[in-house]
């Protein structure tokens, strides 16, 4: 199994970069968790994106799911054909559409989405779009995906990707310090892990990121083999980040950049 970071910048894109986003694959299967604004680009110059399986977003805030928007008309209008909205185009030679998973009760925050536009099915009509089950599992070829909510601003899920050989890899999503994603993580591989914060937010009651100290409390205490530091803006020297994680946990610790591949 191999992750591809298309995008790691948090709420704001670092200059040329994108936002959360993050490619796995196994054999001639090919996911994406999270299609934040700028992803798309990106993720143009590492695949064919007309050539993934599946999506699937964390949670609803813009920098995680922005550019499912120019995804879904790139695929109408030029990376392969559809017939939506009274358009013509050939359907000779179409994949199966890749489907698209939201998390619970999304589906109308997105319709409400494209409809600012009058699209509002745009979404659904490009995309095989459902809500996944925080508590199922999702299988995509030989992956298994699974959720875990995590404490955020709005309701938020990690994932969890498992290969044909027991390796694991777990996106830890957007959260403040939480005993569950340790959890969740346990003896995972690799652990990708916000660390947005220089310090920590100042009221403890309403927190929703983490430092790259306290994700690697994290993934010290998920006892995983690996953490990537994600979705941390790049006013922040990594040096300094990768060193405060360090602290904390004893394993190796990098910073996220784009197209950066990892074999598990």
């Amino acid at each position: 199994m191999k992750l591809t970071v298309v995008g790691k910048s948090p709420a704001w894109q670092d200059e040329g970069g994108a936002c959360s986003s993050y490619l796995v694959s196994e054999g001639d299967t090919s996911i994406l968790l999270d299609c934040g604004n700028g992803a798309f680009g990106a993720l143009r110059k590492l695949t064919d994106p007309a050539g993934l399986d599946a999506i699937f977003i964390s949670h609803l805030h813009a920098d995680h799911f922005f550019d499912l928007v120019p995804f879904a008309f790139s695929l109408t209008n030029s990376l392969r054909g559809r017939e939506v909205y009274g358009l013509a185009y050939s359907t000779e030679g179409v994949e199966q559409p890749i489907e698209l998973y939201g998390p619970p009760a999304s589906g109308g925050a997105l319709e409400s989405v494209c409809g600012v536009w009058r699209m509002p099915t745009m979404l659904f009509d490009t995309f095989e779009f459902s809500e996944y089950d925080p508590g199922g599992e999702v299988t995509v070829g030989p992956l298994k995906i699974t959720f875990r909510a995590v404490p955020h601003y709005i309701e938020t899920w990690a994932i969890s990707v498992a290969g044909p050989d027991g390796k694991r890899l777990v996106f830890g999503a957007d959260c403040s310090p939480n005993e569950a994603l340790a959890d969740f993580a346990a003896g995972a591989d690799l652990l990708i892990a916000e660390a947005t914060l220089a310090e920590p937010e100042p009221d403890p009651d309403d927190r929703g990121h983490m430092t790259p100290r306290e994700a690697g409390e994290v993934a010290r205490a998920a006892g995983v083999s690996r953490l990537v530091l994600t979705h941390i803006p790049d006013q922040i020297d990594p040096g300094w980040a990768v060193a405060e994680a360090g602290a904390a946990f004893e394993g190796p610790v990098a910073v996220a950049e784009g197209a950066m591949e990892l074999d598990l």
